[in-house]
């Protein structure tokens, strides 16, 4: 792929942000993103699945940006946009059932190419216990430069991201949203210090809101980078367990806390036990199961 062609993608998914694959299904139609001011707007419409209304603002808004140099525009704000297929795109992330089609990220953009990432998520309501295990289970994590990834929500998420910094590992955020925004607000000390010390990542516009079905999607980045997922706590019916299944379909290691039995907070992360996770209860196991898992592969 040609920078022009790059310049193009980041210019059309600044207008329409949508994953790869759904961006390649429209090339295919339109055959170049230039293409779209040559066709009427009953076709564009058509060709995006969208109304003519639509169709209208975005091709209005690809003229007037198609001279834009992107790569300056996001520079302002200490963005780099990274498209799928350049140099810096993890190729973990290119084997996804739906890949992004562009990553913006802040901070330390070398962190993707580490070679050891470890995904941590638990319950948002996490309870003292995710502190006390992250604090214990981490170290050894960290000692071999392991990267924690994480979603930078309330709970389990802020826990594992402070923890990590705390013992002087590095750490990655992912968000389900523009740079513009900060969700939740009571994370955004530390969203500031990621952003300048470790790396916040997005595969959303920077003017992107906040919407609910963003953070499930962004859960598949959280999987898809790491080599395994460690669960803290989890209810019964959550999120976590939605990401633990999205783990388990690309074939990643997920290791599980055992938990009181009397904790809500616990029922989901017994739960995956029952069910065949990797019972875990310090960080030398979870690194020796790593290294048996991968003899077989």
């Amino acid at each position: 792929m040609t920078n022009s062609f790059y310049q193009k993608l980041l210019i059309f998914h600044y207008i329409f942000p949508q994953s790869w694959h759904k961006i390649q299904q429209i090339l295919i139609q339109i055959g170049d993103f230039d293409e779209l001011l040559n066709y009427s707007n009953e076709t564009v419409a058509k060709s995006l699945n969208i109304n003519i209304e639509r169709a209208t603002l975005i091709k209005t808004h690809y003229k007037q940006m198609r001279h834009t140099s992107m790569e300056s525009y996001y520079r302002q704000y200490c963005i780099k946009a990274i498209p799928y297929g350049s140099e810096m795109y993890p190729s973990a992330l290119m084997t996804l059932y739906d890949p992004p089609a562009v990553l913006y990220v802040k901070g330390d953009s070398s962190l993707l190419m580490a070679n050891n990432k470890m995904a941590v998520i638990g319950s948002r309501a996490a309870t003292v216990y995710s502190e006390q295990v992250l604090k214990f289970l981490l170290p050894p994590l960290i000692n071999e430069q392991f990267v924690i990834v994480s979603g930078l929500a309330k709970g389990a998420d802020r826990i594992a991201h402070e923890s990590t910094i705390q013992l002087g590992g590095k750490t990655i955020g992912v968000l389900g949203h523009g740079f513009f925004h900060i969700y939740p607000k009571e994370n955004e000390v530390l969203a500031k210090k990621m952003a300048q010390d470790h790396l916040l990542l997005t595969e959303y516009p920077p003017y992107v809101g906040i919407q609910k079905w963003h953070f499930p999607a962004r859960n598949r980045i959280i999987s898809g980078l790491s080599q395994g997922l460690l669960v803290t706590e989890a209810a019964l019916k959550s999120g976590t367990l939605i990401t633990t299944e999205l783990a388990l379909e690309q074939g990643k290691d997920v290791f599980v806390v055992p938990g009181n039995i009397f904790s809500k907070q616990s029922f989901g992360t017994n739960k995956l036990i029952k069910e065949g996770a990797i019972l875990v209860w310090n960080g030398h196991q979870i690194l020796e199961e790593m290294q048996m898992f991968s003899s077989f592969r």
